[in-house]
């Protein structure tokens, strides 16, 4: 019997799983995919407090050794569901997994980060953290003096583009529908420098590489027909964000974005069950908040074992 089974290894759930660790609660972590989450497509990331530079994956796989090192447990295994029950006289969980079978903990964190919503194109998954990127904040500094491509027109992609056209030589906006659909004021502020070149009713169809890098990206015009090449040094694709909470919605509320509904506390409505990270309704999603997220609920998760004894 675990004191706190983490779903979930990107910063967020690594976090949860150093603070349980460190206050005397025994940990797991179960992860479905890649350890470290979204940062492991950072080629450099340079806003991580102490490091002056690392790739998304050496902080991955420092992070794991960390807690690892700390005594927690990882399991690479598919959550399929989790179920209530009770142990000993206590209330406790049941986590089922896909091949795993089950594991079983006093409380539940679910960190279960969110994925890029990505156009579908040939090749494109292979160039992301080589030349496609989500995060101005995080790469837009690699962009300084070059010329970039942001898909999307929503506030998302626009206050994207206002961070790059700061940076950038040239900003050129794609979006596939006839307007902008973002908030007038962020319009104003991007569409007023010099830089920002925008393009409505464009489809983009593809991507061009030359030596292993985006040379141009390729777009289709609905309107007249027309496709064309545009030329860049990187793509910056922001075109939103998919949560993967449905599975859980029975227990943790889910806003109308499907993220869950959890304020600052990242308590839920069932009591021991905590949620932590990008999959959490919040208006920043960097690794630092991510962190920040893992530790608050761990701390809470703790609080509520103590107090089952």
């Amino acid at each position: 019997m675990y004191d706190v089974i983490i779903v979930g290894a990107g910063p967020a759930g690594m976090t949860a799983a150093l603070y349980a660790q460190r206050n005397g609660k025994q940990a797991l972590v179960i992860e479905k995919g890649s350890i470290g989450g979204q940062i492991t497509f950072s080629p450099k990331v340079e806003n991580i407090p102490g490091f002056a530079s690392l790739s998304g994956n050496e902080f991955a796989d420092q992070f794991m050794e960390q807690i690892l090192a700390q005594g927690a447990d990882l399991e690479l295994e598919r959550v399929t569901g989790i179920e209530p029950f009770e142990a000993d006289g206590k209330p406790a969980w049941k986590i089922h997994t896909e091949y795993g079978g089950d594991f079983e903990g006093r409380s539940v964190i679910l960190a279960l980060g969110v994925k890029h919503r990505m156009l579908g194109l040939p090749g494109e998954e292979d160039l992301v953290g080589e030349g496609i990127s989500f995060c101005a904040v995080c790469d837009g500094d690699f962009y300084k003096g070059k010329t970039v491509c942001v898909a999307g027109g929503g506030n998302s992609a626009l206050q994207e583009a206002i961070l790059l056209a700061g940076k950038c030589e040239k900003v050129i906006m794609l979006q596939d529908l006839p307007t902008f659909t973002g908030e007038a004021r962020l319009q104003e502020v991007l569409f007023s420098h010099d830089n920002v070149e925008k393009h409505v009713s464009m489809k983009i169809t593809g991507i061009k590489t030359e030596g292993g890098k985006i040379c141009a990206v390729t777009a289709l015009d609905t309107v007249s027909g027309v496709e064309a090449d545009y030329a860049c040094d990187g793509f910056f694709e922001a075109i939103g964000l998919i949560p993967e909470n449905d599975d859980f919605k029975g227990f943790a509320d889910l806003n109308k974005f499907g993220y869950f509904d959890s304020a600052e506390d990242c308590v839920t409505k069932t009591p021991g069950l905590f949620v932590a990270g990008d999959c959490r309704s919040k208006f920043i999603r960097q690794v630092t908040t991510a962190c920040g997220d893992g530790a608050v609920a761990a701390l809470a998760a703790c609080r509520y074992v103590d107090m089952l004894v």
